[in-house]
């Protein structure tokens, strides 16, 4: 076991997948230079130019090139810098990669990675610091996936890139320089699995992502009481239904939390689809958190207010188990 920043971790998967697999390569602006965070600093003077390949300041540019290249045979990891600039780049792959292996009856398969840093990041303002995992957990044919922790940016990284569909793959801003074991010889990580990351008896809390730090701080304030149980979705698309639906069935009650705006989130199809299943069974109905829906602003005062604290989330469980 080592112990290693989330951002680290990321570049430990790919180096290692590049390594073991010549059709693995990557590109973006400023990747030569390490990229933007650094995120891939010194794999330029291993793999040289070819397989980390600078590109021109156009998003539509890169994710055609890496549609293009991964439609004949090679394992594109697309760098998109923030997960906003990738909306500059949504034809491609929306239109293109996501449809791409039903259009040909499965005669092609799109098997790239779109890395986009998302999430709110020190006053990086509301052109910067968007979380749109829902619009892609939208869309028939991507897959969705948000690592909370520096093992899982390890396992699921390797995972992404070894799947043959496309992946939309959102890193947080805010964990960059968080630190944790990884397992450098580990297997990659299982798709679609949520972890447990706290058993519990009263509540079930499902997050995923930045939140995830702040879920395991409301759970610290609460002290047991009420008794929380955290999962850690990991992958939006596909979600872990079982998984969800067995803990909420156990606790009786089921809380999301995301740094997303609520209006339109992924917390609501979770919601219904759990209100649906477990329908009079539940001691409690559904309850979520997330933004509000506003840009987020830049001043931090300001930031503050569309961020969800440990205490609004403790003080949302206790209201849950009155």
């Amino acid at each position: 076991m080592s112990t290693l920043t989330y951002l680290d971790a990321g570049r430990l998967a790919l180096q290692q997948e590049m390594r073991r697999d010549p059709l693995v390569w990557a590109l973006g602006e400023d990747l030569g230079r390490g990229g933007v965070f650094g995120q891939y600093k010194g794999l330029a003077e291993e793999f040289g130019p070819e397989r980390i390949l600078d590109t021109p300041i156009s998003e539509a540019a890169i994710m055609g090139t890496a549609v293009g290249a991964a439609l004949v045979g090679t394992r594109p990891v697309v760098e998109m810098r923030f997960s906003d600039f990738a909306l500059c780049a949504v034809d491609e792959l929306v239109n293109q990669a996501a449809k791409a292996r039903y259009m040909f009856g499965g005669q092609g398969k799109v098997p790239l990675v779109v890395r986009q840093p998302s999430g709110m990041w020190r006053s990086s303002a509301a052109q910067h610091s968007q979380s749109l995992e829902a619009w892609y957990a939208h869309i028939p044919g991507l897959v969705v996936v948000a690592p909370a922790t520096p093992a899982d940016n390890f396992g699921l990284l390797k995972a992404a890139i070894r799947c043959d569909d496309p992946v939309v793959y959102m890193e947080h801003k805010d964990l960059w320089g968080v630190t944790g074991e990884v397992d450098e010889s580990a297997a990659p990580l299982t798709l679609g699995k949520a972890r447990t990351v706290r058993e519990g008896s009263d509540l079930t809390i499902v997050t995923w992502s930045g939140m995830l730090r702040q879920v395991e701080a409301a759970a610290a304030l609460l002290g047991g009481k009420p008794s929380v149980e955290i999962l850690d979705l990991r992958t939006l698309y596909p979600w872990d239904r079982e998984a969800v639906l067995a803990s909420a069935q156990r606790t009786g009650r089921l809380l999301i939390v995301h740094e997303a705006v609520q209006v339109g989130g992924f917390g609501a199809e979770i919601a219904a689809t759990i209100g649906e299943a477990l329908f009079g069974a539940l001691k409690a109905p559904v309850r979520r958190l997330g933004a509000p829906r506003i840009p987020v602003p830049y001043a931090p005062p300001l930031e503050e207010v569309c961020k969800i604290s440990p205490d609004e989330i403790a003080a949302t469980a206790r209201a849950m188990v009155r």
